[in-house]
Order: structure tokens, then sequence, then C-alpha cells
């Protein structure tokens, strides 16, 4: 659970981390337990992701330009992901085949996140003291209040993230609503 000491760090960490134990869940959830996992890892990616678009990415940006590369790189994993997500939740967690795509994610996520802590986070952490560390938890957590909760491929960019997100994040929350309410 997130509290007021975490840094940004520690906060995208232990994300990575509920990320992976979702997708261990769903290797052997069944039936409206696996919908519902399915559907927590999306969200949970989609608001995760916008929030590193948002605000991680751009911070390696302005501190080393020379890092470009780095960003750029996973910005080209988390389109990729968002378009294989975006395949997945148009199929279903029953569909034939879902298994396998889902196996496809599950390693390209967990690498990426693999590659954010070993390329990004050790910089964060050298060109930060931890009071900005803990200011720019805050930050992801107000993006992420406000992001998304579906996948949106071509959005990877804090600029675009900025201004199609809020449209997108209404339409998200508003059909989450619905289908909450549906019981679907």
């Amino acid at each position: 659970m997130a509290n007021k000491e975490e840094d940004v760090i520690g906060l995208l960490k232990r994300q990575h981390r509920e990320i992976g134990e979702m997708f261990t869940e769903l290797e052997t959830a069944k039936g409206d337990r696996r919908t519902e996992v399915f559907r927590s890892l999306v969200r949970l990616l989609a608001v995760h992701e916008t929030a590193e678009e948002e605000v991680v990415h751009p911070e390696i940006r302005d501190l080393e330009p020379a890092a470009e590369s780095v960003v750029e790189a996973r910005l080209g994993e988390e389109h990729r992901a968002k378009e294989l997500l975006t395949t997945l939740q148009s199929m279903g967690p029953d569909a034939e085949g879902f298994d396998t795509l889902l196996g496809q994610l599950r390693e390209d996520v967990l690498a990426h996140a693999k590659r954010e802590e070993r390329h990004e986070f050790p910089f964060l952490r050298a060109h930060h003291t931890p009071e900005r560390l803990r200011a720019m938890a805050v930050t992801v957590r107000l993006a992420e209040a406000v992001a998304p909760t579906r996948p949106h491929a071509g959005v990877e960019s804090a600029k675009a993230n900025l201004l199609l997100g809020p449209p997108a994040a209404i339409m998200d929350r508003a059909r989450d609503a619905i289908r909450t309410a549906l019981g679907k």
C-alpha cells in the first residue's frame, strides 16, 4: 500500500511487483475471477504507463538529453504493450489464443519493467534528493488518478497524454462505471 514517505522509485517498483503478481494469478484464475484479474491488470498497466509517460520519461530527458535513446526505447515498448493489451481486451480472457498472447505480453511487460529499473531508476536516484523523489511519487499518483483506464496506443508522449489523456480517461471511466452498474 502506498504511503507518504514512498518515493517514485519505490512506488513504481511496487507496482511492477503487483503487475507480476497479477500475471501469475491470471495463469490459474478461472471464470469471473479471471475476468476480474484481467480487468485489474489492464487498468493498472494503463494508469501506470500513463504516469511514467507524463512524469518519469520527461524527467529523464530533462536531466540528461543524452538519455533520449533510453526513453525512446521504453516508449516503443509501451506502445507495443498497449497494442497487445488492446488485442487481448477485445478477445476476452476466455478466447482461444488469449493465453499465448497473454504470455507474450507478460514477457514484454516484465522485461520492460526490468529495463526501467536498471536504466532509468538509478539515474533518478543519482540526480535527485529523497525529497524530490517523494514529490515525484505524489505527482505520479495524481497522474494515475486522472489517467485513462484502458490502453491507448499512440498516446505515449507527455504532450499526447496531457492533450488526449483527459478525454480518453473520461470515456474509459464512464465505460468502467457502466460495466460495473450492469454487473459485467
